[in-house]
């Protein structure tokens, strides 16, 4: 497989001081041995006991293995195990020590085992959409206020009739269950689905008939303190309003908005503030109005209505979804801190599809993060995507290959696949790209990306098909990055003078990944001239 940078390696660390520590390990003498079989890296690192720590990585994921006591994920040691081989320090070895061989077979078993459940879990919602379609589609829709048939127009749930595909009521993602923070991912990205009303008749049915009452009347009074705001002025918009109104969206059962609330006081301390303060109430408002006519809405957009306003979707039933396989380029990652929790965004995009896609992890402050994503590198996946009108956030379902660079002699693009498998993949029926056809390894690093005018017509898509879409993957591709601009598009207020990306450049044209947002572009990743990746974000 391709070997990974020194800044892709650092990216992996769970925070400053574990980067710093890691540096101090990466020494070729505190590892006693250390070797690679080209899916596995591991050695044997000493410590301050009598005993080596056994650390081991498995680069197909990655996943991570030591046996210091520390509680970071990954480890200072396995990550100063990663900087040798980011060197070409470490040993190509034919076979790997038993204790690591045992780690490797005891995570394919448990791989396999959770591969069979998703497969069962399909074959269960194929079962029950094929049981749907001879069914009344108004047999299961229990009565409502507000148009409760509404979300009929979309996808019929699990428990309800007619066609289509499941609806998808629970928890949200890892120790999450659809809280504020709905209402800030992308499209189709939050924690819900309309299968609330979708769930057929009995208890089910008039609980969630209950809960979008509550939630009619909170979002009725929204709309009526939004008015309230314009006819008065937004100068005397105060942090306390805010406060006071997400709460009482909270006690409506529409966390998704009251999330969206509680950050209007950043909006507040932003420059400009009055014109972003007005964009946001439109916005909301915007959801508000939706939702109370989401009877006439089409059934996509009718979701992504409900996913906003903070209805649960499960990560159970989004994995037994469709799924898309593809070669994902992995663009960038992002963390924020969102009340107690950090909220990591990874960024990806197909090479054949073309599709974008955002993974999204949570995990309570000092908590390990997500790490089996590397910026930079390129993965075989099956993606199930959240529903909504414009899909983005996804979940990754099954990992295949190594993905590895064709050797230089590669021949015509029509005869040879477009990135050769080093273990567990078949051949993708889609047409190559260029970059992957090619036996140019610096040309296959780099994700194919797009002029300047392809990107934001992709843009506007989104927004036509999901208005509240707040941020989406691009690459760019022959750009020349500015201090305050790149392509003749705006950095974001934060990423302006993003000087590493302007040093690479050199004032060339480059491929750069960056997050399209309303305020402005932000830097995730370049390429530079060898085909490394250099991390901006």
């Amino acid at each position: 497989m391709q070997r990974w940078s020194r800044d892709q390696v650092l990216a992996l660390a769970p925070d400053a001081p574990s980067r710093k520590a890691a540096q101090g390990v990466s020494a070729p003498g505190r590892w006693s041995s250390n070797g690679t079989t080209g899916l596995v890296v591991f050695g044997e690192c000493r410590g301050s006991g009598s005993r080596p720590y056994l650390a081991c990585v498995d680069l197909t994921e990655p996943a991570y293995r030591c046996s210091c006591p520390s509680r970071k994920f990954p480890c200072k040691h396995a990550l100063g195990l990663l900087l040798l081989w980011s060197a070409d320090e470490v040993p190509e070895l034919a076979a790997a020590p038993q204790w690591v061989t045992e780690w490797m077979e005891g995570r394919a078993a448990r791989a396999a085992k959770s591969t069979a459940r998703l497969e069962a879990a399909r074959a269960e919602t194929r079962a029950d959409a094929t049981d749907g379609v001879s069914a009344s589609p108004t047999d299961d829709v229990p009565p409502d206020t507000e148009g409760s048939a509404a979300a009929g127009t979309a996808r019929p749930g699990r428990g309800g009739s007619g066609a289509g595909e499941a609806a998808r009521p629970g928890a949200e993602g890892p120790g999450t269950r659809g809280v504020a923070r709905s209402g800030m991912e992308g499209p189709g990205s939050g924690g819900a689905a309309p299968g609330g009303e979708r769930a057929g008749g009995g208890g089910a049915g008039r609980a969630e008939s209950v809960r979008h009452g509550r939630v009619a009347a909170g979002l009725g009074e929204l709309e009526r303190w939004l008015a309230d705001q314009v006819r008065q002025g937004l100068a005397g918009a105060a942090e306390h309003d805010w406060e006071g109104l997400a709460k009482r969206l909270i006690d409506a059962q529409a966390p998704g908005v009251a999330g969206v609330v509680s950050r209007l006081a950043r909006v507040r301390a932003e420059e400009g503030w009055p014109g972003r303060l007005l964009e946001e109430y439109a916005l909301i408002d915007l959801l508000a109005v939706a939702y109370r006519r989401r009877a006439a809405l089409p059934g996509p957009l009718a979701e992504t209505v409900l996913i906003r306003t903070g209805f649960p979707v499960t990560r159970e039933e989004v994995l037994a979804g469709p799924v898309v396989r593809d070669h994902w380029d992995v663009l960038g990652r992002r963390d924020e801190q969102q009340d107690r929790l950090t909220a990591r965004r990874v960024w990806l995009r197909g090479r054949r599809t073309g599709r974008p896609a955002l993974i999204l992890s949570f995990a309570p402050q000092g908590q390990a993060l997500d790490a089996s994503l590397v910026t930079g590198t390129t993965i075989d996946a099956d993606l199930t995507y959240y529903p909504g009108a414009a899909p983005l956030r996804a979940l990754v379902a099954t990992r295949h290959a190594i993905l590895t660079p064709p050797p230089p002699d590669t021949p015509t693009p029509d005869t040879t696949p477009s990135l050769r498998p080093t273990s567990r993949a078949t051949a993708l029926e889609a047409t190559p790209s260029q970059a992957e056809s090619s036996g140019d390894a610096r040309l296959w690093a780099v994700p194919p990306g797009m002029a300047v005018d392809g990107a934001l017509d992709e843009v506007a898509q989104a927004l036509a098909e999901d208005p509240w879409t707040e941020s989406w993957p691009l690459v760019l591709a022959g750009a020349v990055p500015g201090r305050t601009e790149i392509g003749g598009l705006p950095w974001h207020p934060r990423s302006r003078d993003p000087w590493r990306l302007i040093a690479v450049s050199g004032g060339r044209p480059l491929t750069v990944a960056v997050e399209w947002t309303p305020q402005g572009l932000r830097p995730l990743t370049t390429w530079d001239d060898e085909g490394r990746a250099v991390i901006l974000a």
